[in-house]
Protein backbone atom coordinates (compact mmCIF):
# COMPACT_ATOMS: atom_id res chain seq x y z
CA UNK A 1 0.00 0.00 0.00
CA UNK A 2 1.24 3.42 -0.93
CA UNK A 3 1.75 5.30 2.35
CA UNK A 4 3.90 8.45 2.78
CA UNK A 5 6.54 7.19 3.94
CA UNK A 6 6.98 4.68 1.26
CA UNK A 7 6.59 7.33 -1.10
CA UNK A 8 9.40 9.85 0.93
CA UNK A 9 11.55 7.37 1.74
CA UNK A 10 13.55 7.24 -1.34
CA UNK A 11 13.69 11.14 -1.09
CA UNK A 12 16.39 10.31 1.91
CA UNK A 13 14.37 13.41 3.50
CA UNK A 14 16.87 12.90 7.01
CA UNK A 15 19.71 13.76 4.40
CA UNK A 16 17.99 16.85 2.72
CA UNK A 17 19.64 19.38 5.41
CA UNK A 18 22.75 19.57 3.22
CA UNK A 19 21.42 21.50 0.20
CA UNK A 20 19.86 24.27 2.59
CA UNK A 21 23.16 24.62 4.07
CA UNK A 22 25.13 25.09 0.77
CA UNK A 23 22.25 27.44 -0.37
CA UNK A 24 22.73 29.45 3.00
CA UNK A 25 26.54 29.95 2.00
CA UNK A 26 26.11 30.98 -1.00
CA UNK A 27 23.96 33.82 0.40
CA UNK A 28 26.31 34.59 2.96
CA UNK A 29 28.84 35.06 0.08
CA UNK A 30 26.29 37.09 -1.95
CA UNK A 31 25.28 39.37 1.23
CA UNK A 32 28.94 39.98 2.17
CA UNK A 33 29.97 40.82 -1.31
CA UNK A 34 26.62 43.31 -2.15
CA UNK A 35 24.50 43.86 0.91
CA UNK A 36 21.70 42.63 0.22
CA UNK A 37 19.90 39.89 -1.69
CA UNK A 38 16.21 39.22 -2.67
CA UNK A 39 13.95 36.59 0.04
CA UNK A 40 11.85 35.63 -2.85
CA UNK A 41 15.75 34.34 -4.73
CA UNK A 42 16.89 33.00 -1.66
CA UNK A 43 13.49 31.19 -1.52
CA UNK A 44 13.78 29.94 -5.32
CA UNK A 45 17.39 28.55 -4.62
CA UNK A 46 16.62 26.68 -1.90
CA UNK A 47 13.38 25.07 -3.84
CA UNK A 48 15.67 24.47 -6.37
CA UNK A 49 18.71 23.36 -4.31
CA UNK A 50 16.54 20.58 -2.18
CA UNK A 51 14.96 19.39 -5.55
CA UNK A 52 17.87 18.64 -7.10
CA UNK A 53 19.46 16.16 -4.06
CA UNK A 54 16.01 14.60 -4.01
CA UNK A 55 16.30 13.94 -7.51
CA UNK A 56 19.54 12.27 -7.57
CA UNK A 57 18.70 10.12 -4.52
CA UNK A 58 15.46 9.21 -6.06
CA UNK A 59 17.38 8.10 -9.17
CA UNK A 60 20.47 6.58 -7.11
CA UNK A 61 17.46 4.61 -5.12
CA UNK A 62 15.74 3.47 -8.04
CA UNK A 63 18.76 2.07 -9.42
CA UNK A 64 20.65 0.58 -7.09
CA UNK A 65 16.86 -1.23 -6.63
CA UNK A 66 17.22 -2.53 -10.31
CA UNK A 67 20.48 -3.37 -10.42
CA UNK A 68 20.51 -5.78 -6.90
CA UNK A 69 22.36 -3.57 -5.12
CA UNK A 70 20.23 -2.61 -2.46
CA UNK A 71 19.76 -6.55 -1.90
CA UNK A 72 23.67 -7.07 -1.28
CA UNK A 73 24.08 -3.78 0.61
CA UNK A 74 23.91 -4.10 4.56
CA UNK A 75 22.65 -0.47 5.28
CA UNK A 76 24.01 2.06 8.61
CA UNK A 77 22.90 5.16 9.58
CA UNK A 78 24.88 6.57 6.65
CA UNK A 79 25.10 4.80 3.69
CA UNK A 80 22.99 1.49 1.82
CA UNK A 81 20.12 3.69 0.75
CA UNK A 82 16.51 4.15 2.77
CA UNK A 83 15.85 0.51 2.27
CA UNK A 84 12.10 1.57 0.62
CA UNK A 85 12.22 -0.52 -2.45
CA UNK A 86 13.41 -3.67 -1.43
CA UNK A 87 10.52 -3.34 0.97
CA UNK A 88 8.18 -1.87 -1.64
CA UNK A 89 8.88 -3.39 -4.86
CA UNK A 90 5.48 -1.90 -6.37
CA UNK A 91 6.84 1.69 -5.93
CA UNK A 92 10.08 1.41 -7.88
CA UNK A 93 7.65 3.31 -10.52
CA UNK A 94 6.73 6.42 -7.88
CA UNK A 95 10.02 6.87 -7.27
CA UNK A 96 11.52 7.03 -11.06
CA UNK A 97 8.48 9.66 -11.44
CA UNK A 98 9.93 11.16 -8.27
CA UNK A 99 12.85 11.37 -9.68
CA UNK A 100 12.00 13.04 -13.22
CA UNK A 101 9.54 15.66 -11.45
CA UNK A 102 12.08 16.60 -9.28
CA UNK A 103 14.43 17.20 -12.42
CA UNK A 104 12.25 18.87 -14.07
CA UNK A 105 11.86 21.09 -11.29
CA UNK A 106 15.48 22.01 -10.99
CA UNK A 107 16.05 22.45 -14.44
CA UNK A 108 12.48 25.08 -14.65
CA UNK A 109 13.88 27.08 -11.67
CA UNK A 110 17.50 27.36 -13.50
CA UNK A 111 15.59 28.25 -16.57
CA UNK A 112 13.98 31.13 -14.95
CA UNK A 113 17.28 32.11 -13.44
CA UNK A 114 18.94 32.39 -16.93
CA UNK A 115 16.23 34.64 -17.97
CA UNK A 116 16.68 37.08 -15.55
CA UNK A 117 20.01 37.43 -14.92
CA UNK A 118 21.76 35.88 -17.82
CA UNK A 119 22.58 32.77 -20.06
CA UNK A 120 26.50 32.61 -17.33
CA UNK A 121 24.25 29.77 -15.53
CA UNK A 122 23.91 27.78 -18.26
CA UNK A 123 27.33 25.77 -18.30
CA UNK A 124 27.18 25.24 -14.47
CA UNK A 125 23.05 24.62 -14.67
CA UNK A 126 23.68 22.36 -17.83
CA UNK A 127 26.82 20.41 -15.80
CA UNK A 128 24.90 20.22 -11.96
CA UNK A 129 21.56 18.24 -14.25
CA UNK A 130 24.20 16.09 -15.97
CA UNK A 131 25.71 14.90 -12.38
CA UNK A 132 22.18 14.76 -11.65
CA UNK A 133 21.15 12.09 -14.07
CA UNK A 134 24.60 10.66 -14.51
CA UNK A 135 25.94 9.75 -10.99
CA UNK A 136 25.00 6.36 -10.09
CA UNK A 137 25.02 5.07 -13.44
CA UNK A 138 27.93 6.25 -14.48
CA UNK A 139 30.11 8.27 -12.31
CA UNK A 140 30.36 5.57 -9.99
CA UNK A 141 32.38 3.66 -12.44
CA UNK A 142 35.14 6.51 -12.90
CA UNK A 143 36.60 6.55 -9.58
CA UNK A 144 38.30 9.88 -9.53
CA UNK A 145 34.57 11.50 -10.66
CA UNK A 146 33.07 9.63 -7.99
CA UNK A 147 35.36 10.99 -5.42
CA UNK A 148 34.73 14.54 -6.81
CA UNK A 149 31.30 14.68 -8.22
CA UNK A 150 29.72 15.01 -4.96
CA UNK A 151 31.75 17.49 -3.83
CA UNK A 152 31.02 19.67 -7.68
CA UNK A 153 27.12 18.93 -7.00
CA UNK A 154 27.25 20.59 -3.22
CA UNK A 155 30.63 23.07 -3.80
CA UNK A 156 30.59 24.62 -6.99
CA UNK A 157 27.60 24.16 -8.34
CA UNK A 158 25.00 24.65 -5.92
CA UNK A 159 27.26 27.59 -3.73
CA UNK A 160 27.98 30.04 -6.56
CA UNK A 161 25.43 28.26 -8.44
CA UNK A 162 23.30 30.37 -5.48
CA UNK A 163 25.65 33.12 -5.68
CA UNK A 164 25.47 33.91 -8.83
CA UNK A 165 21.34 33.70 -9.08
CA UNK A 166 21.18 36.29 -5.96
CA UNK A 167 23.78 38.52 -7.96
CA UNK A 168 24.06 37.90 -11.24
CA UNK A 169 27.73 37.51 -11.26
CA UNK A 170 30.81 34.92 -10.35
CA UNK A 171 33.46 35.76 -8.16
CA UNK A 172 36.44 34.47 -6.30
CA UNK A 173 34.68 35.03 -3.06
CA UNK A 174 32.14 32.11 -3.99
CA UNK A 175 34.37 30.19 -5.66
CA UNK A 176 37.03 29.47 -2.62
CA UNK A 177 33.70 29.60 -0.43
CA UNK A 178 31.99 26.92 -2.79
CA UNK A 179 35.64 24.85 -2.03
CA UNK A 180 34.65 23.95 1.38
CA UNK A 181 31.59 21.97 0.76
CA UNK A 182 33.50 20.86 -2.55
CA UNK A 183 35.76 18.93 0.23
CA UNK A 184 33.54 17.92 2.30
CA UNK A 185 30.61 16.62 0.73
CA UNK A 186 33.43 14.55 -1.24
CA UNK A 187 34.83 13.06 2.04
CA UNK A 188 31.37 12.93 3.38
CA UNK A 189 30.31 10.42 0.20
CA UNK A 190 33.86 8.62 0.47
CA UNK A 191 33.86 7.41 3.75
CA UNK A 192 30.48 6.42 3.03
CA UNK A 193 31.44 4.34 0.53
CA UNK A 194 33.65 2.15 3.13
CA UNK A 195 31.03 0.23 4.31
CA UNK A 196 29.44 -0.69 0.84
CA UNK A 197 32.98 -2.38 -0.54
CA UNK A 198 31.58 -5.50 -1.33
CA UNK A 199 28.08 -4.68 -2.27
CA UNK A 200 29.85 -2.26 -4.96
CA UNK A 201 32.19 -4.38 -6.38
CA UNK A 202 29.62 -7.06 -7.40
CA UNK A 203 27.99 -4.34 -9.47
CA UNK A 204 30.46 -2.54 -11.29
CA UNK A 205 31.33 0.14 -9.78
CA UNK A 206 35.03 1.55 -9.51
CA UNK A 207 34.82 4.17 -6.24
CA UNK A 208 38.21 4.79 -4.25
CA UNK A 209 37.70 2.80 -1.47
CA UNK A 210 37.43 -1.00 -4.14
CA UNK A 211 40.37 0.51 -6.61
CA UNK A 212 42.93 1.64 -4.05
CA UNK A 213 41.75 0.39 -1.13
CA UNK A 214 39.96 1.59 2.37
CA UNK A 215 43.40 2.13 4.12
CA UNK A 216 44.71 4.56 1.41
CA UNK A 217 41.40 6.22 0.89
CA UNK A 218 41.39 7.10 4.76
CA UNK A 219 44.60 8.98 3.64
CA UNK A 220 42.81 10.78 0.70
CA UNK A 221 39.63 11.66 3.25
CA UNK A 222 42.47 13.04 5.58
CA UNK A 223 43.99 15.48 2.73
CA UNK A 224 40.74 16.23 1.87
CA UNK A 225 40.30 17.81 5.80
CA UNK A 226 43.44 19.18 5.54
CA UNK A 227 42.82 20.95 2.33
CA UNK A 228 39.25 22.48 3.47
CA UNK A 229 41.20 24.05 6.43
CA UNK A 230 43.42 25.52 4.26
CA UNK A 231 41.34 26.46 1.91
CA UNK A 232 39.05 29.00 4.50
CA UNK A 233 42.53 30.18 5.74
CA UNK A 234 44.03 30.78 2.45
CA UNK A 235 40.32 32.64 1.87
CA UNK A 236 41.08 34.72 4.64
CA UNK A 237 44.39 35.51 4.01
CA UNK A 238 43.85 36.93 0.41
CA UNK A 239 40.71 38.64 1.31
CA UNK A 240 38.47 36.59 -0.67
CA UNK A 241 36.82 35.65 2.84
CA UNK A 242 36.49 38.02 5.54
CA UNK A 243 38.32 36.69 8.91
CA UNK A 244 34.94 36.11 11.07
CA UNK A 245 34.61 32.96 8.49
CA UNK A 246 37.17 31.70 10.27
CA UNK A 247 34.75 30.54 12.45
CA UNK A 248 34.51 27.64 10.75
CA UNK A 249 37.73 26.34 11.55
CA UNK A 250 35.97 25.32 14.85
CA UNK A 251 34.93 22.14 13.53
CA UNK A 252 38.49 21.01 13.18
CA UNK A 253 38.34 19.61 16.86
CA UNK A 254 35.91 17.25 15.30
CA UNK A 255 37.97 16.81 12.15
CA UNK A 256 40.94 15.69 13.75
CA UNK A 257 40.06 12.93 15.73
CA UNK A 258 37.77 12.21 12.48
CA UNK A 259 40.74 11.85 10.19
CA UNK A 260 42.40 9.48 12.84
CA UNK A 261 39.62 7.01 13.22
CA UNK A 262 38.85 6.72 9.71
CA UNK A 263 42.64 5.45 9.39
CA UNK A 264 42.59 3.27 12.30
CA UNK A 265 38.91 1.79 11.88
CA UNK A 266 39.38 1.36 7.85
CA UNK A 267 38.64 -1.93 7.71
CA UNK A 268 36.19 -2.46 10.99
CA UNK A 269 32.86 -0.68 9.58
CA UNK A 270 31.14 -0.86 13.41
CA UNK A 271 34.21 0.71 15.10
CA UNK A 272 34.13 3.46 12.18
CA UNK A 273 30.40 4.19 12.44
CA UNK A 274 31.17 7.25 15.30
CA UNK A 275 33.50 8.83 12.89
CA UNK A 276 30.79 7.99 9.87
CA UNK A 277 28.69 10.46 12.55
CA UNK A 278 31.45 12.90 12.69
CA UNK A 279 31.77 13.64 9.10
CA UNK A 280 28.70 14.36 8.78
CA UNK A 281 28.52 16.75 11.92
CA UNK A 282 31.93 18.43 9.75
CA UNK A 283 30.00 18.35 7.05
CA UNK A 284 26.88 20.85 8.18
CA UNK A 285 28.42 23.07 11.14
CA UNK A 286 31.39 24.52 8.99
CA UNK A 287 29.52 25.40 5.85
CA UNK A 288 27.03 27.01 8.53
CA UNK A 289 29.56 28.69 10.80
CA UNK A 290 31.08 30.36 7.68
CA UNK A 291 28.23 31.12 6.41
CA UNK A 292 27.40 33.06 9.83
CA UNK A 293 31.31 34.76 9.67
CA UNK A 294 30.08 36.02 6.39
CA UNK A 295 26.34 37.10 7.07
CA UNK A 296 27.61 39.29 10.47
CA UNK A 297 31.10 40.42 8.94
Amino acid sequence: MTTLKTITGPMRVSFLVLPPVCVLLGTGTAVWQTGHVSGLDVFLAFVGAVAAHISVNAFNEYYDFRSGLDLKTERTPFSGGSGTLPANPDMAGTTLATAWITFALTAFIGVFFMFIRGLALLPLGAAGLILIFGYTTWFTRKPFLCLIAPGLGFGPFMVMGTHFVLTGAYTWTAFVASLVPFFLVSNLLLLNQFPDVAADRSIGRKHFPITIGRKNSSYVYGLFLLLTYLTLGGGVFFNWLPAKALIGMVTAAVAVPASIGAYRYHADMEKLLPYMGMNVVINILTPILMAAGLLIA
